[in-house]
C-alpha cells in the first residue's frame, strides 16, 4: 500500500507518518511538502517529496501508485490572501483530479472547524451552517465544496474539520503560550475566560485517521465528521492545569474583549501581531463541536482531554526548549512565530 500525505514536512505530516508506519506492515509513505523534513524524526522508510500543490503535472505524476491520499498541505493565516486562495483551493482541485484520474481508493480532506465562522448555538454539528472567517475560513469551504464534488465522481471522500490541535511539535502560536508560561507571565485572555474553547491532541486526530483509511465500509466514511476533545473546561479553567504543572506563577489576565480585539485587528493589519482574526474573534466565545457522529462511525472517543493534551504539549516544550529557541522564527506550526508587539507587552506582565 501506498499512502501520500501532504504538507508532510508539518506538524500534523509527522504524526500521521508515525501512526502509519506504526501500524500498516510495509505502508510506502510519500511526504509532499515545499520545505524540506527534518527526516531524522520520521520513521524509516518514508520518501521525502519537494513539491507544490499547485503544481498539476507533479501531482498527477506521484500520485500514479497512491492508495490513498491525506491532503493536509495549506497556506496558513500568516501567509497572504492570494496565496492561501491559490494553494487551499487550486492545490485540493489538482489532487482531486489526481485521484480521480489515477483511480485511488481514497481522498481523506484535513479541514477546519474555521469553516462554521462564530457561531452562536453550540455544540456545531456537520449541518451547521458554513461562515468563511477570512481568506482561511473561505478558501477551506470551497476546498469543500470541491471535495463533494469529486465525490459525486465516484471518489471516496472523507472530509476531517478538526478542532485546534496541540501535541509534541506544535509550536506557531502555543509557542507564544508557553514561552510566557514558563517566563511566569500573567496570560491576558480576550474576556474573563469563562468560555469553552475545545482543542485536541494530534494522537487523537491521528488515530481516527487511520480507523477512517482501514474501514471496510467505505460508504459510512464517505462524508464529512467534527473531531475534537470530549472532555473540556473553559478557558480559565483548562489553562490553570497547566499553570499548575508549570509551577512558573503565570495566571490569567482577564481583558475587555471589544477593545483588545480592535487594538488586534490594528495591530494585524499593521503586521506587528501574529495573531490572526479568527483566533482572537473566537478568543472569548464559546466554540466547541459535537464529535457524536465520528464517535458512533469509527466506534472512536478521544483519549485525551483539554487540559491533558497542553499539558503534554508543554512538556514536550520544555523538554527541546534549548533546540526550539535556536531555530528561525516562521509562519508553520512547527516553528515559533515571531511575537511582535506581544513581545514588548510581555515586558509588562
Amino acid at each position: 500500500m501506498e499512502i501520500l500525505i501532504t504538507g508532510g514536512a508539518g506538524f500534523f505530516g509527522l504524526h500521521m507518518a508515525k501512526r502509519l508506519s506504526k501500524s500498516i506492515k510495509g505502508c510506502r509513505i510519500l511526504l509532499l511538502d515545499v520545505i524540506d523534513s527534518n527526516k531524522k524524526e520520521y520513521p524509516s522508510g518514508c520518501r521525502f517529496i519537494r513539491g507544490d500543490v499547485r503544481d498539476k503535472k507533479l501531482m498527477m505524476k506521484i500520485t500514479k501508485h497512491t492508495n490513498i491520499i491525506i491532503h493536509a498541505a495549506a497556506a496558513l493565516p500568516l501567509r497572504s490572501r492570494e496565496e492561501i486562495l491559490e494553494v487551499n483551493i487550486n492545490g485540493t482541485r489538482n489532487l482531486l483530479e489526481a485521484a480521480v484520474r489515477n483511480k485511488i481508493r481514497q481522498f481523506v480532506y484535513i479541514s477546519s472547524t474555521a469553516v462554521y465562522g462564530v457561531p452562536k448555538v453550540h455544540p456545531i454539528d456537520e449541518k451547521a451552517a458554513l461562515v468563511g472567517v477570512g481568506p482561511y475560513g473561505e478558501s477551506k469551504i470551497y476546498a469543500e465544496k470541491l471535495c463533494g464534488k469529486y465525490r459525486k465522481k465516484g471518489l471516496t471522500v472523507t472530509v476531517i474539520r478538526p478542532k485546534t490541535f496541540v501535541g509534541t511539535h506544535r509550536l506557531g502560536v502555543f509557542e507564544i503560550l508557553f514561552d510566557w508560561i514558563k517566563d511566569g507571565k500573567k496570560i491576558p485572555v480576550i474576556g474573563d475566560g469563562t468560555n469553552r474553547y475545545q482543542l485536541l491532541d494530534v494522537d487523537d486526530l491521528t488515530e481516527a485517521i487511520y480507523l477512517i483509511i482501514s474501514a471496510k465500509n467505505k460508504a459510512k466514511v464517505n462524508g464529512i465528521f467534527n473531531i475534537g476533545a470530549e472532555k473540556y473546561d473553559t478557558v480559565g479553567k483548562d489553562l490553570q492545569t497547566v499553570f499548575d504543572y508549570a509551577r512558573s506563577g503565570s495566571e490569567i489576565m482577564p481583558t475587555p474583549a471589544f477593545l483588545v480585539k480592535k487594538a488586534l485587528w490594528f495591530f494585524e493589519k499593521m503586521k506587528l501581531s501574529p495573531l490572526y482574526q479568527w483566533v482572537y474573534d473566537t478568543a472569548d466565545k464559546d466554540s466547541y463541536v459535537s464529535v457524536n457522529k465520528l464517535m458512533k462511525t469509527l466506534k472512536w472517543h478521544p483519549r485525551y482531554s483539554n487540559s491533558q493534551a497542553l499539558i503534554k504539549s508543554y512538556r514536550w516544550y520544555l523538554n527541546n526548549y534549548d533546540e526550539i529557541k535556536s531555530r528561525p522564527a516562521g509562519t508553520t506550526h512547527t516553528v515559533g512565530w515571531k511575537q511582535g508587539i506581544l513581545g514588548l507587552f510581555k515586558k509588562f506582565f
